[in-house]
């Protein structure tokens, strides 16, 4: 028998050199790639913020890419919170 990955959600804050190189892009393609769902937009602080959900796995690998972004971002550090799954979204989005 196969276990089922179970589902949760993370909440990130990407800090460092993350807007203006299309990292909300980027990091909506490497969402939708890994099936995660939730949202990413840019704060006025000049950080990312993210709320993501899907399995586990998928989003260690993900918060993995997000350490490092698209080419030309910078990023110094990335807080991580993990919290209950919603089941609250369909797709993964870019919002504002």
């Amino acid at each position: 028998m196969v276990a089922v990955e179970e589902n949760t959600r993370v909440h990130l804050l990407i800090e460092g050199r993350v807007q203006g190189v299309f990292f909300r892009a980027s990091a909506q393609a490497e969402a939708s790639r890994l099936g995660l769902t939730g949202w990413v937009r840019n704060r006025p602080d000049g950080a990312v913020e993210i709320v993501a959900e899907g399995e586990r796995k998928k989003l260690d690998d993900w918060i993995a890419w997000c350490r490092h972004g698209p080419r030309g971002a910078e990023v110094e550090n990335v807080r991580i919170e993990w919290e209950e799954f919603s089941g609250e979204f369909s797709a993964f989005r870019i919002t504002r």
